[in-house]
């Protein structure tokens, strides 16, 4: 038997530890040695396993493309009494769509005349009419809808699921991002890791490029062999274990000793799954032909391999940003991609890989219903485009446990603003996270003294998308 004052001195170091632990749980998984990327089990079992995440970027027309209505071609070209609906510039009469629609499937949903390819894959879409986030503009549009938050810096989508899930190939990034061309705005920011470790965050690819050689850099060491590589890699890896020893919980030096790693291990695996020249004829027929295609086709081959969250944007600056020539724009830009999207549905379902593979499609937000006013800088001076809409807009999502045939909200007659079952982006976050076995309120990793979450203190899960 111990008396009071023994066991407060035996067990007092221990109860300190525990309470550290509970304090900065982020100290005790740094101190546990092992490869952070390492496959781990989501909250509650799920089928989906991976998330290509088709970026629009700049913002596609609701009202031209996933979100017919009738009211606004009737009534285009009136003048509203209400002084118009306004976003950021001056806007004017009702501008129709210049797009037919048309029913497709067993379920009916219509769809533009220039995603066929999509329309013929509408039964596997569960589609958010009433979308809504915070501010008519890309910068922090963009980070709210890769991030989480519109202004502070935060972890990407993709950095909060590797974090979560780790991945399945330790000889790929788990993470990528590819955009041909160059960044879009607001850059790397796009898919940061925030506070998370760094080798969570996403690792980019300019896939303007068809040459492994040009698509990553450094894939290839032409001077030193296989051999001696391991050899420098390993002398390398005990000086920075030393520098480790003396600097604990260096975030910054574990996230490079890894990428030391995975750099070395993507050398053959990297070679063989951008290469899409490997597959067959008739696969490369289906997806088409251009960059949109072949980076598509990359996504496929990827999440084939295990990458778990890749991102695949249409191309830099903001493309679908038509502040006019709408009509020109949006029919070409959907060319480049819709066959493609149209084959990965396709493709994946074929493979028996939908099912554990969540597609998002969408952009940062909307457009107007009506046309937007000359104004130097931003149309031309030409009336027939339209200005940014974050008040109702439409993505969609397929595959990964997702309803498909289903059509989830609706904006107001003229296509405007969400009425009907709003959903904001952090609704849309914590839906995906659920379909990837995660209780948002409950990933978490502790920054500064508080426990973050993707979703902040917000996020409502849309059960009615859910299959």
């Amino acid at each position: 038997m111990l008396t009071r004052r023994e066991l407060l001195t035996r067990s007092g170091m221990g109860i300190g530890a525990l309470a550290l632990a509970q304090l900065a749980p982020e100290f005790a998984t740094a101190a546990v040695p092992g490869n952070p990327l390492l496959p781990k089990q989501p909250h509650f079992p799920v089928k989906a396993k991976h998330v290509i995440h088709l970026f629009m970027n700049g913002g596609p027309s609701q009202v031209d493309t996933f979100d017919p209505k009738p009211e606004l071609q009737k009534r285009a070209g009136e003048s509203l009494s209400d002084g118009n609906l306004k976003t950021e510039r001056p806007t004017g009469a009702l501008f129709a769509s210049p797009y037919q629609f048309a029913k497709h499937g067993e379920s009916g949903i219509e769809v533009s005349e220039i995603f066929p390819h999509v329309a013929e894959c509408v039964d596997e879409l569960a589609v958010i009419r009433s979308m809504h986030a915070d501010v008519p503009n890309h910068e922090p549009s963009l980070l709210l809808m890769n991030c989480g938050d519109a202004r502070l810096i935060r972890p990407s989508v993709g950095s909060w699921l590797t974090y979560g899930l780790g991945t399945e190939n330790q000889n790929l990034p788990a993470f990528v991002a590819m955009c041909p061309g160059g960044y879009p705005i607001q850059e790397s920011q796009n898919w940061q890791a925030g506070f998370l470790p760094g080798i969570y965050q996403g690792t980019y690819v300019d896939t303007k490029h068809t040459r492994i050689e040009q698509l990553i850099e450094n894939i290839k060491n032409d001077r030193v062999g296989r051999t001696e590589q391991r050899q420098q890699l390993d002398l390398l890896s005990k000086l920075n274990q030393r520098h480790l020893e003396t600097h604990q919980n260096e975030a910054k030096l574990e996230a490079r000793i890894q990428s030391f790693e995975l750099a070395y291990r993507m050398q053959m695996e990297a070679s063989d799954a951008f290469d899409v020249s490997r597959e067959p004829q008739q696969v490369l027929d289906m997806y088409g032909e251009g960059t949109q295609a072949r980076q598509i086709l990359i996504a496929r081959r990827l999440v084939e391999r295990g990458v778990r969250y890749v991102q695949v944007w249409h191309g830099e600056g903001q493309p679908w940003d038509s502040h006019d020539d709408i009509e020109v724009n949006h029919r070409r830009l959907a060319k480049q991609c819709d066959q493609a999207i149209g084959a990965l549905i396709k493709d994946l379902r074929q493979r028996g890989l939908l099912d554990e593979t969540l597609i998002l499609w969408g952009g940062e937000f909307g457009r107007t219903p009506v046309v937007e006013m000359p104004k130097k800088g931003s149309n031309q001076g030409k009336i027939n485009g339209r200005d940014h809409n974050h008040w109702g807009f439409t993505v969609w999502m397929a595959g990964g446990g997702v309803k498909g045939g289903h059509i989830h909200g609706a904006t107001d007659e003229l296509g405007f603003k969400a009425v009907e079952d709003p959903v904001h982006v952090h609704d849309l976050h914590a839906t995906m996270l659920k379909l990837m076995g995660f209780d948002h309120e409950k990933l978490t990793y502790r920054y500064a003294g508080r426990d973050f979450r993707l979703t902040d203190v917000h996020g409502t899960v849309i059960d009615d998308v859910i299959a």
